[in-house]
């Protein structure tokens, strides 16, 4: 996929994989935060304040990181605060696109074609990746952020008012612990499955698929005496898990090569899995036919023909997938 260069879009590569074969992914460029009053967030600059209608996601349902942003909206009760613009599920040469496939819709703001217009109406010499989640500010017609970890932690704290079903997911007591289990699932589950699947040397792909599986044994034994990954209640870590958990069976088990075992082999990881699906409306933010048509697709460089394999038809109406 390609990337802006001082606005313009440019079909070359961004450079992701290191000499070594490695995936290394780039940093998020817009890191700013709504908060209750406006004032300065952890990150970026202050002045954007927390109002009803005022904010828009630009989302994709295939992506995992906006996936985050989309449950979060859903599970706190926010959809008639943050509306959305949803990318068709396949993104080629000019990056992700507004065009007609069920359930994506055009671009309600800017009225773009394709996302990195969006990105040059809030910078016109932007240069860099052009990623969603987007959250966008009417007011003031600019990017706040395009990092969905900052995303999701914003929305919920600086829209709690708002929020129809709010519930802490991010409790004081538990910060550190969530921060530390956050940045090992992201080091081996989230981006292990990219360091994984768009490996270029045997030696890379065998360093990102051994620390997955790794991580995968450790934290089935977590969850064998909790229900979720910090005890009987969803947090942060348990949604930031299931955005790619929920993904694995259908996409990165064939796709990206993630195949040493099958998802059944952590009875305890499964579960959690399911019982996330399960929770609140966190169901209706997964849309199956967006994650395969993306996945299988978009990435010609591993899969050339488009070829979708029938196990990727995973039934989630199923009894393995069901409340229990």
């Amino acid at each position: 996929m390609g990337h802006l260069v001082n606005g313009k879009w440019e079909t070359t590569s961004t450079k992701e994989v290191k000499q070594d074969g490695q995936f290394v992914r780039k940093p998020s460029a817009f890191r700013n935060w709504v908060t209750v009053d406006g004032s300065p967030g952890p990150t970026g600059t202050g002045g954007f304040k927390a109002e009803v209608g005022r904010y828009h996601l630009y989302v994709s349902y295939a992506c995992p990181w906006a996936h985050r942003a989309l449950i979060y909206r859903n599970i706190l009760g926010l959809e008639d605060v943050i509306d959305i613009s949803v990318v068709h599920p396949v993104n080629m040469e000019n990056g992700w696109e507004f065009a007609d496939f069920p359930g994506a819709t055009p671009d309600a703001i800017n009225n773009a074609r394709y996302m990195y217009q969006v990105y040059t109406h809030s910078e016109p010499d932007y240069s860099g990746k052009v990623t969603v989640p987007v959250l966008w500010d009417r007011e003031t017609g600019r990017i706040v952020s395009n990092e969905s970890a900052d995303i999701i932690r914003t929305i919920a704290d600086g829209f709690k008012s708002f929020a129809s079903t709010w519930q802490d997911l991010l409790p004081a007591e538990k910060r550190d612990e969530i921060d530390e289990i956050n940045e090992f699932i992201y080091r081996t589950i989230n981006n292990g499955v990219y360091r994984t699947g768009f490996a270029e040397t045997q030696a890379a792909y065998e360093t990102g698929v051994g620390a997955m599986f790794d991580a995968f044994g450790q934290l089935d034994a977590r969850l064998a005496n909790n229900r979720f990954l910090h005890g009987d209640r969803i947090l942060e870590s348990d949604l930031r898990l299931f955005t790619t958990m929920i993904r694995f069976e259908p996409v990165y088990y064939f796709h990206f090569k993630c195949n040493v075992r099958p998802l059944a082999s952590y009875p305890n990881l499964k579960r959690h899995t399911r019982d996330v699906l399960n929770t609140g409306d966190v169901r209706k933010t997964v849309h199956l036919d967006h994650i395969n048509t993306h996945y299988y697709l978009a990435h010609r460089r591993i899969n050339p023909h488009g070829l979708i394999p029938a196990g990727a038809n995973v039934d989630l109406e199923g009894p393995d997938w069901c409340a229990q």
